[in-house]
């Protein structure tokens, strides 16, 4: 490439990482380590991908500068690299809700419910939060809530949450949050809720958007 021509240089190395995002096995990986780090194995049983096809997109991420990893024994563990990662796969996100019609088809047709109550941006929910008026619910699974969470928060997973009811203040509502937006859990979690009689709704947004926000983050 010649070199007389530098921003189109830099529209190739935009154009590679745009390529190196052009999979959904790898945004997947990346929504995962948004939650915190993770082994290979683990991240293998998540997505149900062969372990030689996780190893070679995180690979591919590693060698873009998206993922970084360490060794713990006989396991490689891994993490995202620092940066706007997050923002630039919600950015991605979207976009494709307002510009590809098949993305808001599948939307509205499994993650929008006409009876669902509108979501609770993360501004509002940390105003909620300090004065203290909902009980704030973390669905995801115990080592990524271990990972980070927001403060305060409890951490019941969905297929748990019939056993455990008696932890949620019934005359309090419940906002439930997850992974991010389209994360099935919380989804699944408010209709189990709702149908034992509880005010819920969901954090508009997932643990990565709210951490990539600057928002308080604890850890177990």
């Amino acid at each position: 490439m010649s070199s007389d021509n530098p921003k189109r240089v830099l529209y190739s190395h935009f154009a590679a990482l745009a390529r190196l995002l052009a999979s959904e096995h790898r945004l997947e990986l990346i929504e995962l380590l948004a939650q915190g780090e993770q082994p290979v194995e683990r991240l293998v049983q998540l997505t149900g991908l062969p372990f030689a096809n996780v190893s070679q997109h995180l690979q591919q991420l590693r060698k873009g500068g998206l993922v970084i990893g360490r060794r713990d024994g006989k396991n490689i563990i891994y993490r995202l690299q620092d940066g706007p990662i997050v923002e630039t796969v919600v950015a991605l996100r979207k976009l494709a809700a307002r510009n590809v019609a098949a993305v808001q088809e599948i939307v509205d047709t499994y993650f929008t419910d006409p009876d669902e109550l509108v979501p609770v941006s993360t501004a509002e929910l940390l105003d909620r939060m300090q004065s203290d008026s909902v009980t704030v619910l973390d669905v995801r699974p115990a080592d990524e809530f271990a990972a980070g969470h927001l403060p305060g928060a409890m951490n019941i997973e969905t297929g748990d949450l019939e056993s455990r009811l008696s932890e949620l203040p019934p005359s309090r509502e419940v906002v439930a949050y997850c992974r991010g937006p389209y994360c099935v859990l919380s989804h699944q979690a408010i209709a189990a809720l709702r149908a034992k009689g509880y005010q819920v709704r969901r954090m508009a947004e997932g643990f990565p958007e709210w951490k990539a926000a600057g928002y308080p983050v604890r850890t177990a």
